[in-house]
């Protein structure tokens, strides 16, 4: 195995609280007490095999002895707790193995809170290597589902209440960061968004502060507010550069950008940007009276341009245009009313469909972009050559009538104004020359 995930799977271990040597003085000193006092009763000859097994302090040959154990001793009075040492050592080296034992244990002891631990833990890891869509979904609905059993796992008897508050505690913020993530794979915005809010909570401030999953989950939170539908742009704003805030690099660089769009695409500008950053800097959340001016609707940029343009015939064709999508019905009257029955020539029109005798054109760069018509001209004249899709012509149409959404301004009389051909060049006269 790779040093990197024997040392990862330490350090989760010291996290959690799953020191190896810690939960193996711990198992025996359950047997060891319980067996003095009658209440677990071993023969001697399996006190001795127990306690070789235990006892040893290389973790591939402890579990070895711990496997041989318990197959001498498939009924063990300490099952529970040897198959608990089992999956401890294991996790030092085999994360295959650990949730094999993880899943014996809870065959044993369904409420396990150190088992359900590791397999969230080792299953939500293996989901991240997985290749195939279908096959990821549902290591991570796996990891989710031994998450929301391990929220609400009840305290053994034989755990005193400081012991199982720290087992708890340390297991929460792993519990919701599955439940969010499965959700977000699976576009269930809303349960990621609460699971993730909830990881955040259950662990202290400096925790979401240092580079690491919950730190990395405050990035995913605002990732579920920029997927809601609508998408939530301000959370997503503040999530995103909270994490931008703290994260090292490259990771700061690369996401920063997806802070600025969505507080973009809500103020409108980057101007004031640099607050958003201070209160993330300085806030798990939001604070209260934290606001931010959304931008401009469009409608009330339409309105505004109507009432503040004394001729309305003298706006560009794009304003015109953006009017008549965007304003109110009577706004976008208004603006019909000074070009209704007025011809025009459109140049560089993009054609999108076309008959002998009508042409769908795309005129706004809008339009244009998305390869989608907003003028339709009824020809004058049956059109003896029909252009090509995608082919750039001038036109020529009367206004006739428009519809709003989707915006299609209606044009009669069109005709297709035909390239002239470049004027030739007089021939350079021919002077013949003087005889001597």
């Amino acid at each position: 195995m790779k040093k990197a995930v024997v040392a990862s799977l330490l350090a989760f271990s010291a996290v959690t609280g799953f020191g190896a040597g810690s939960h193996v003085a711990f198992a025996q000193s359950q047997v060891g007490g319980t067996a003095a006092s009658s209440d677990v009763q071993m023969s001697p000859a399996e006190y001795k095999d127990y306690n070789d097994a235990i006892s040893q302090t290389d973790p591939k040959a402890k579990a070895a002895a711990i496997e041989a154990y318990l197959t001498k001793y498939p009924q063990s009075a300490v099952k529970a707790d040897t198959l608990q040492t089992l999956m401890l050592t294991y996790s030092q080296i085999d994360p295959a193995k650990t949730l094999d034992a993880a899943d014996r244990l809870l065959q044993v002891d369904p409420n396990n809170l150190r088992a359900l631990t590791f397999e969230v833990y080792f299953r939500k890891a293996g989901a991240d290597s997985a290749a195939d869509p279908a096959a990821k979904q549902a290591a991570l609905d796996a990891a989710a589902g031994f998450a929301q059993k391990g929220l609400t796992a009840p305290k053994p008897a034989k755990m005193s209440d400081a012991d199982f508050k720290t087992v708890q505690d340390s297991a929460t913020p792993i519990f919701y960061s599955a439940i969010g993530t499965a959700a977000l794979n699976k576009k269930d915005t809303a349960t990621a968004i609460d699971s993730f809010k909830k990881e955040l909570a259950s662990v202290p401030v400096a925790n979401t502060q240092t580079p690491g999953p919950v730190l990395q989950d405050t990035y995913f939170l605002g990732l579920a507010y920029l997927q809601s539908t609508p998408p939530d742009l301000l959370n997503c704003a503040f999530y995103v550069s909270r994490f931008v805030a703290f994260a090292p690099e490259p990771y700061k660089s690369q996401l920063a950008p997806t802070a600025k769009y969505c507080y973009r695409k809500y103020h409108g500008t980057d101007d004031g940007y640099d607050a958003v950053m201070t209160a993330a800097n300085t806030n798990l959340n939001p604070p209260a009276g934290f606001t931010v001016t959304p931008a401009p609707k469009a409608s009330d940029i339409a309105h505004k341009t109507v009432m503040e343009t004394s001729d309305l015939a003298t706006l560009a064709l794009s304003d015109k245009e953006f009017i008549l999508q965007n304003g109110t019905p009577e706004d976008a009257e208004k603006v019909f009313a000074t070009i209704k029955g007025k011809s025009v020539q459109i140049p560089d029109a993009t054609v999108v469909a076309a008959t002998d005798s009508s042409i769908q054109a795309a005129v706004s760069d809008d339009a244009v972009q998305s390869k989608s018509a907003d003028f339709t001209f009824t020809m004058k004249e049956p059109l003896k050559t029909v252009p090509t899709v995608g082919a750039k012509i001038t036109l020529t149409g009367t206004y006739a009538s428009y519809t709003q959404t989707p915006l299609m301004i209606t044009m009669s009389d069109g005709e297709v104004v035909e390239k002239k051909a470049p004027a030739k060049k007089a021939a350079p006269a021919h002077h013949t020359a003087p005889k001597k």
